[in-house]
């Protein structure tokens, strides 16, 4: 009881390198055409390996999708400014901002599965509500005569993952979609 048991070196390196293994051909692929077992093949490993610590192809993305955002959370917590505490709020939310949208187009088939499981999937994801209170803390140190917890919920409306899909099909291409979100926050940020 208590404490979970430490995971042990072999079956971290096996979990890190399904992991990778999964990224690089979900990128390649798109997640609804890579079997588990080319996974498998991919990393090294055993079928059973990855049925065991995944479950399926949708615990494995699941798992992906929470090991880069747990990445992301770290650094915000505790890396280096902007990023991380001791930079000035509205630098720090665009440095979220742009990071994030760096995940989320590399990713951007898993957050789409992971923010339309169900009706306001997205919104009850614990990552959403950690990114949330977050920018929330910045907008209130930038500008305390707005709403703090309603203008967290605008900044990061411009991040769900059907909208960066809509407008990639559209053309946008990742630097003009940053841009143009640092630009209407900093706007946001600094009237």
């Amino acid at each position: 009881m208590g404490e979970p048991r430490p995971e042990r070196a072999d079956a971290r390196r096996n979990r890190l390198k399904v992991l990778e293994a999964a990224e690089r051909l979900f990128a390649e692929h798109g997640v609804k055409n890579v079997s588990v077992d080319a996974i498998a093949l991919e990393a090294g490993v055993g079928k059973g390996t990855v049925f065991r610590r995944f479950g399926d192809r949708a615990g494995l993305a699941v798992a992906l999708l929470d090991e880069r955002e747990v990445e992301l959370q770290g650094k915000l917590l505790s890396g280096p400014p902007p990023l991380g505490p001791g930079a000035p709020a509205i630098d720090r939310v665009t440095a979220f901002l742009t990071a994030y949208t760096e995940l989320l187009d590399r990713h951007v088939e898993l957050f789409a599965d992971s923010e339309n499981a169900s009706d306001g999937a997205r919104y009850r994801i614990g990552s959403y509500r950690l990114w949330h209170r977050h920018i929330a803390i910045l907008v209130e140190e930038a500008r305390p005569d707005l709403d703090a917890d309603y203008t967290a919920h605008v900044i990061l409306a411009p991040l769900a993952a059907d909208l960066h899909q809509a407008l990639r099909e559209e053309g946008f291409d990742l630097p003009r979609m940053q841009a143009g979100l640092v630009a209407a926050v900093t706007a946001l940020l600094t009237a």
